[in-house]
């Protein structure tokens, strides 16, 4: 067990994203951490220190020789949600379309607390092929949207998945409250009772 990576004591990778991100916000002053999260959504070095604020314990494994994967691109986009800047919109958009769906999901729930506007990019991922994914780009959809966008969340009303019909009728009823819109294309969908879909702390 000598070879594994021992963290620094005061690294707090046990303790929830929210709390490890404020204490990286502490400890590099908030612009590193921003910059730091945009390095990390971008595939590029941000330092083992870094990673273990934004990964945890798990990235305490790929730091012991785990696969990286995705994750620290995941990690990168997900402090995003705790710290922000405007230079990383551009970043958040262009992970739309990265090629692991853990982050495309995570870089739509990012659009939607900053209110970026990038609507017709969210269209085109109501059509993706991870049902979390679609689910995401609804509710992001819905907050930034116009009521011509009414006609695509409907479509998702009969997704073969629970979960995206579900993201689709209060996605719906948003847009048209928001856009005083009547409630008429509910025919067909599913009720929206039931436990609220979460994310694993890993995600």
């Amino acid at each position: 067990m000598h070879n594994k990576l021992d963290p620094h004591p005061d690294l707090p990778i046990d303790l929830p994203t929210a709390e490890r991100i404020h204490a990286a916000v502490e400890h590099y002053g908030e612009q590193a951490v921003i910059d730091n999260s945009i390095a990390l959504l971008r595939a590029k070095n941000a330092g083992k220190d870094f990673l273990l604020y934004a990964g945890g314990r798990h990235a305490l494994g790929i730091l012991d020789g785990a696969p990286a994967l995705y994750w620290p691109e995941l990690w990168g986009a997900r402090a995003l949600l705790h710290v922000w800047s405007e230079a990383a919109a551009p970043y958040v958009v262009v992970g739309l379309n990265n090629q692991a769906w853990r982050v495309r999901e995570m870089c739509a729930r990012v659009i939607l607390l900053r209110g970026l506007q990038v609507a017709p990019k969210l269209v085109r991922l109501t059509t993706d092929e991870v049902p979390r994914v679609r689910a995401a780009a609804l509710h992001a959809l819905a907050a930034q949207g116009s009521a011509d966008h009414l006609a695509t969340i409907v479509q998702r009303l009969r997704d073969p998945d629970k979960e995206v019909r579900r993201a689709a009728q209060q996605a719906r009823d948003v847009l048209s409250g928001r856009w005083n819109l009547p409630k008429n294309t509910s025919q067909g969908a599913e009720q929206t009772h039931g436990t609220r879909h979460t994310h694993d702390e890993g995600e």
